[in-house]
């Protein structure tokens, strides 16, 4: 039987991003503890240590302190992978990216699906700006590429859109055509 190559070891001496930390169950948690502390793992069966030279990050979407206080997240790894912490503001917090992600995203699924998107219109852009995105830039990924299969032109409209986001409030306005750059 060979032997199969885990997360860890095929980082290598690179990254390990490690996304939703705290859905990770706490037996999880303890072992992912072990292996940072002590930078070394055992395959399964194995008697070899095995180096660890990747460096960790770790994402979630939730509050790592509150988790620790609800008994999900271990205390004890929190202060191992909180070394440096970098906090993104959800997207309803910086709704003047929208339009550069929207314009990325386009990009991207135009490539993915061969199509030639040019972009939005000036009301679909308005449209997304006053959503409150509670799914963040996730749900404005899978809305972009929502519109482009459902636009008959190549420019994304808001008849592209599910209903809560057409029917989301108008909370202000902002300057369509200088949004074309």
């Amino acid at each position: 039987m060979k032997d199969k190559t885990g997360f860890f070891e095929a980082a290598g001496e690179g990254t390990l991003f490690l996304d939703e930390i705290s859905e990770m169950p706490m037996a999880l948690q303890g072992k992912l503890l072990r292996v940072l502390e002590q930078r070394e793992f055992y395959r399964v069966g194995g008697t070899t240590a095995i180096p660890v030279q990747a460096r960790i990050i770790a994402a979630t979407n939730k509050n790592l302190n509150k988790c620790i206080e609800a008994e999900t997240f271990r205390e004890d790894l929190y202060y191992r992978i909180a070394v440096f912490e970098i906090t993104l503001p959800p997207l309803r917090e910086r709704v003047a990216d929208i339009p550069l992600l929207v314009d990325y995203f386009i990009r991207k699924f135009n490539k993915e699906m061969k199509t030639k998107y040019v972009g939005t219109t000036p009301e679909a852009i308005q449209a997304l700006m006053s959503y409150n995105w509670p799914g963040n830039i996730r749900e404005l990924r899978n809305l972009i590429e929502r519109a482009m299969i459902l636009c008959d032109s190549h420019t994304i409209t808001p008849e592209g859109f599910p209903p809560q986001i057409i029917k989301s409030e108008t909370t202000f306005s902002i300057d369509t055509e200088n949004l074309k750059e």
